[in-house]
């Protein structure tokens, strides 16, 4: 999977360390308070509500508020609106990460963009025959699909990618390190080298998840980090918070994850990738679920979230279907795939 920049943008010119705001009074004590609660941008520091802000140990209204109007003064267009034109400007930095299938990469504009979040799930019938294929699908597409991801993305510039590095936050333990070397001698990669440039981690729980989110901010930063995997993005939640008096609770916890994630994608200018499962929903009308009445875990919470939401399912034979579900920059339309040895590829190419 490649990646491409449309322009010429450097996102360290949209990256502003939050060092910066001592500059407009607020003393090195409390910087190094908000790095340790995962604020290490003057923009991350501005998406913080002040009710969060007051949780950190220490922080008064009064230096919540100073710290706020340092802000604005380090970084002036915090505070306002900006034109079309200025955030079409900012856009030119997208990213597109092709998946190894030109098809697919067609219905998806030329691939996963970066600065927002794709959400893919594969939908499943619930008869006895389907469920070799169940779990011979759901399986293939992270060790496939995302670690061909992985490897596209890190192929160097003159090959049409990025030289970016990539997270992967494993809450099932599906990541599979020895698919790395198989997969980078399809472009002709050095797997040793290809698999030093991810940085990978196990989420224990779903508090653990937003830890590691949180450690994440100090490694975007850096603006070496192109790539963001989660897989899957549900399952310690659904763990964490059983039943309907849970609800709520995890629905809020989960709301609060994604809003950080938006924001990290945004700012660093990273693709963020998830894996969601799905649920049995016999009730849910065609608009909300597939035909074989399952519909994706997370409910509206997680809809509104991610950007773009591509189903997958089975195809003929050996092929394997796509659709774009829900997306602002890609008509609703299908793609053929099929996965093999080094990774997602046209069917064609087999």
């Amino acid at each position: 999977m490649a990646a491409s920049n449309a322009g010429d943008e450097s996102d360290d010119d949209f990256i502003v360390d939050v060092d910066g705001i001592q500059a407009h009074g607020v003393g090195a004590a409390d910087i190094t308070k908000l790095k340790a609660n995962g604020y290490y941008t003057v923009a991350s520091v501005h998406a913080a509500t002040r009710k969060t802000l007051l949780k950190v140990k220490g922080f008064s209204e009064v230096k919540v508020e100073k710290i706020k109007e340092a802000i604005v003064k380090c970084q002036p267009s915090a505070s306002g609106f900006m034109t079309a034109v200025e955030l079409s400007h900012q856009r030119k930095r997208v990213c597109k990460i092709s998946t190894g299938s030109k098809q697919l990469d067609a219905i998806l504009g030329g691939g996963f963009q970066s600065m927002s979040i794709s959400e893919v799930y594969l939908s499943t019938n619930s008869t006895i025959e389907d469920q070799a294929y169940k779990l011979l699908a759901s399986g293939l597409w992270r060790v496939q699909m995302w670690e061909d991801t992985i490897i596209s993305y890190d192929l160097p510039k003159d090959m049409g990618g990025a030289e970016g590095k990539v997270a992967y936050i494993d809450t099932e333990g599906t990541f599979r390190p020895e698919r790395i070397a198989q997969i980078a001698e399809r472009f002709g990669m050095d797997p040793d080298l290809a698999q030093e440039n991810i940085a990978y981690a196990r989420a224990l729980n779903s508090e653990h998840q937003l830890e590691l989110l949180n450690t994440l901010s100090s490694n975007f930063a850096t603006n070496e980090y192109r790539l963001l995997i989660i897989d899957s993005i549900m399952a310690c939640f659904r763990v964490d918070y059983c039943g309907r008096g849970e609800l709520a609770d995890r629905q809020q916890k989960l709301n609060q994850f994604l809003s950080k994630l938006t924001h990290m994608a945004e700012e660093f200018n990273v693709c963020v990738l998830m894996t969601n499962q799905v649920q049995s929903d016999p009730g849910a009308s065609a608009l909300f679920a597939g035909a074989d009445g399952r519909k994706p875990v997370g409910g509206h919470i997680l809809a509104h979230a991610s950007t773009t939401r591509v189903l997958l399912r089975k195809g003929r034979g050996e092929e394997r279907v796509a659709k774009i579900q829900d997306s602002p920059d890609c008509p609703e339309r299908e793609a053929t795939y099929v996965i093999t040895n080094g990774g997602i590829n046209d069917p064609e190419k087999v």
